[in-house]
């Protein structure tokens, strides 16, 4: 039995690991951990409940930004695929093209995605289906490339134009955006001047 539960905690460890301490409820039990057991080990301090059917490991060292595991976590579907793409003006923070902090976490999720409950206050969710070309990694989570991430604020209208003219620079100056996909995306913007003169000027 003694063996049984240490394969369980090293197979547990072996995927919170991968996720900054965090896992679900049914990535215990796969680990092997039955269901009836995962009170005590919070009980015990093994555990720490973080969210409806998502715990960190207690013993884990803290990350630097815990926040965004958790809500990734936060929007996996019923099949334990991760529906969340951190956007908007949470990737403009993520990619440290911006000192401005929202209050609240932008996340791009599918056009089909759905909950039953309620959507936690700490989110703002945008529905769009995003290619994964759109799509980078960072601090283990997924969130929009840059280039994506102006496109969508310019589309938004809530983070002045200077801020992103700033960001945008930055993004060329440390070459996370490329003058190319600037033009291509001037190519491809439709019904919207704004955002095209945006692009002209910063790419001139």
């Amino acid at each position: 039995m003694r063996n049984g539960g240490n394969n369980a905690a090293r197979r547990l460890y072996e995927v919170a690991e991968g996720q900054q301490g965090f896992f679900t409820t049914k990535q215990a039990k796969a680990a092997g951990y039955a269901e009836n057991t995962h009170p005590y080990h919070v009980k015990a301090g093994n555990w720490v409940r973080e969210n409806r059917g998502i715990y960190r490991l207690g013993s884990f060292p803290q990350s630097e930004r815990p926040d965004l595991m958790l809500w990734s976590l936060w929007s996996r579907n019923r099949a334990e695929v991760i529906q969340g793409v951190y956007s908007h003006q949470t990737a403009l923070s993520i990619h440290d093209l911006s000192d401005v902090m929202a209050a609240k976490l932008h996340m791009t999720v599918p056009m089909n995605f759905r909950r039953n409950s309620e959507i936690p206050r700490v989110l703002v969710l945008h529905y769009a289906d995003l290619p994964e070309s759109d799509i980078d990694a960072a601090y283990g989570v997924r969130v929009t490339k840059p280039m994506r991430t102006i496109l969508d604020l310019l589309t938004d209208g809530e983070v002045p134009l200077g801020t992103l003219r700033q960001a945008v620079h930055e993004g060329l100056r440390r070459g996370v955006i490329r003058r190319s996909e600037i033009v291509e995306a001037k190519r491809h913007l439709r019904g919207s001047k704004h955002a095209r003169v945006f692009l002209e000027k910063v790419a001139a």
